[in-house]
């Protein structure tokens, strides 16, 4: 039986580095200057900020206000949001079902309102 001969392994040639090509660098792109930015208007507050709308009961037409500072019955607000835009008096508060006439901050309070009102309006006193 005759013995095979294994073909002889080829090695890699390594190529003279003057044959490749080298890409140039070019050189650094400049940034384009940019202007300033101009200051944000902030909205024009419309008097000292009472306190936020947590909730709506639209059948009751009454708001949830968490405050941030004090409010009594008799007291005249603004309520101002994305859609909403309305002043009214106060006419009666509650704490809990119970009536109240005076509410502190931090305090979540249900108002009586005129218009509907959304979450995070913005309840401001005149």
């Amino acid at each position: 039986m005759p013995i095979k001969k294994k073909k002889p392994v080829r090695k890699s040639v390594k190529r003279n580095a003057s044959k490749r090509r080298v890409a140039k660098k070019s050189p650094p792109k400049k940034r384009p200057v940019r202007a300033k930015k101009a200051a944000v208007k902030k909205p024009r507050q419309e008097g000292n900020v009472v306190g936020i709308v947590t909730h709506y009961f639209s059948q009751v037409r009454a708001a949830v206000i968490k405050l941030k500072a004090p409010l009594a019955t008799g007291d005249t607000i603004k309520i101002k949001g994305h859609t909403t835009d309305f002043t009214q008096s106060i006419s009666s508060m509650q704490i809990d079902r119970a009536p109240i006439t005076e509410a502190k901050k931090g305090q979540e309070i249900g108002v009586l309102v005129d218009s509907r009102v959304r979450q995070h309006d913005v309840v401001y006193k005149l």
